[in-house]
């Protein structure tokens, strides 16, 4: 295990999709990560990336909602623990008190190293982070 985190966030360049990664997220600001992915994603569509910038992901970020998927199983890039796939938000049916409703709904994906990660903890996780995307005021208090 690491005492780093060292985000991977994918970016659309017109030469493809490239993988970037943000340096010492943990020690970051929430502006400070913000800042961070806007100078690699600026870097990528610049074609100034440098292997530097690519290596030493410990887990990626993919937000193939961007692009209208609604699902999807996000793959991992060796030697990363685990990636989180965002989709997008779509009108979705859903029963609420017993009765169909019409709510946004975004599916996330998390595939993850079975060697390096327990499931409860996986799963834990992504209810986190569904819960900091329906509040994110949260973010900001923490």
């Amino acid at each position: 295990y690491r005492d780093y985190v060292d985000i991977s966030v994918a970016v659309s360049t017109p030469k493809g999709l490239v993988v970037p990664v943000i340096k010492d997220v943990h020690d970051k600001s929430f502006a400070g990560i913000e800042s961070s992915i806007l100078d690699v994603a600026l870097k990528a569509r610049n074609n100034k990336l440098t292997v530097a910038d690519m290596t030493g992901g410990t887990f990626t970020i993919s937000n193939g909602g961007v692009f209208g998927s609604m699902m999807g199983t996000p793959i991992i890039n060796p030697p990363q623990s685990a990636v989180l796939g965002m989709h997008a938000i779509t009108k979705r049916a859903v029963v609420v008190n017993d009765e169909i409703k019409i709510r946004p709904m975004m599916y996330l994906a998390l595939t993850y190293d079975h060697r390096l990660v327990d499931g409860r903890e996986a799963a834990t996780f992504l209810v986190t982070v569904r819960d900091l995307i329906q509040n994110p005021e949260k973010m900001l208090l923490q």
